[in-house]
């Protein structure tokens, strides 16, 4: 049955720092006004087993196919993984996303038992004039140091930042300080997990006045102190250009291969007998194989199973998609 893409119904999760882009920008259904920061487009995580949306297999969840069919989902990496190795999302960060970190495979096993660690890149579709990524300490940082701003509530003084611009990659290993905020739409491709420790929220406050939970001494005690600043790698051109373009934009042996692939020729993707996840970021098109002819647009995210045979991204003008690959088994 695993001889076609599937998509799978998003799971939409309202945030203080959210927004309304989701739906404006990506097409999602929001069900209120209210703000909306996560997408999840892809999850086997145990807050949430994502459900097939369309085709044969409409309202099977992925936990369903994990536990059912995980050779021909997953590939020579079934043995590897119980779970699904991703969860995929799309995020609107209109507002700031606290200062975090989060465990690697030893702190998790520590500090948030039951957990998974959370290595993770994001992919920066837009972004707002004066907005930022914090990513990685800068020099010199130190827990002394950290703590000291944090008492002071100055704990961005002690981090790199820069401007995003569409197009961006972060590649953000576990143990990574980290934080986005001021108008920033992306994608995101993690562990699956939901391991996520405070450290610093920007002294806000919900409705009744009451601040947001942190979890300081778990976030000090998995912080990568080597780690430095973490620098993106920018595809260019990723508004302008319509010609054939390929870009390898992250390389782990440990967690997943990211390219951005965009043409406005027909190009192939699937088929090459390990898992493969496809998300629309710029254009639209259709896909098809043999089983299927799908239309393409910005904001789908298509698992490519991998005992389907190879299939085929049809643009119709410029189309441009995230290409998520384990590594080589």
């Amino acid at each position: 049955m695993l001889d076609r893409p599937l998509r799978f119904v998003p799971y939409l999760r309202p945030v203080v720092w959210g927004g309304q882009r989701l739906g404006e920008s990506l097409g999602k259904l929001l069900p209120t006004d209210e703000a909306f920061g996560e997408s999840w487009e892809v999850s086997d995580h145990a807050s949430h087993h994502s459900v097939v949306a369309t085709g044969p297999l409409a309202g099977q969840s992925l936990r369903q196919l994990m536990e059912q069919q995980r050779d021909a989902l997953l590939g020579p990496a079934a043995a590897v993984y119980n779970s699904f190795p991703w969860l995929i999302k799309f995020l609107d960060a209109r507002d700031w996303l606290s200062v975090q970190v989060h465990p690697d495979e030893e702190a998790v096993q520590r500090l948030c038992p039951g957990e998974g660690s959370k290595t993770e890149a994001w992919f920066v579709l837009d972004a707002a004039p004066g907005s930022r990524i914090y990513a990685g300490l800068l020099p010199g940082v130190n827990e002394t140091r950290l703590r000291t701003a944090l008492a002071a509530g100055t704990v961005a003084d002690c981090l790199h930042h820069f401007e995003p611009q569409p197009g961006d990659c972060v590649f953000l290993p576990a143990g990574t300080v980290h934080a986005v905020g001021g108008g920033v739409l992306m994608a995101e491709v993690q562990q699956t997990s939901d391991a996520t420790f405070r450290l610093f929220d920007w002294n806000r406050r919900d409705a009744q006045g009451q601040p947001r939970k942190l979890h300081i001494e778990e976030a000090l005690a998995c912080i990568h102190w080597e780690q430095g600043p973490i620098h993106p790698k920018r595809v260019a051109g990723f508004k302008e250009s319509a010609g054939p373009y390929r870009q390898t934009l992250v390389w782990s042996r440990r967690y997943f291969v990211l390219d951005y692939m965009q043409d406005n020729q027909p190009f192939s993707c699937g088929g090459v007998g390990c898992l493969q996840v496809l998300l629309v970021l710029r254009g639209g098109g259709r896909l098809t194989t043999a089983a299927i002819d799908e239309e393409l647009q910005v904001g789908q995210t298509w698992v490519l199973p991998a005992a389907m045979p190879m299939a085929t991204c049809r643009p119709a003008g410029t189309l441009g998609v995230l290409l998520c690959a384990l590594p080589s088994w």
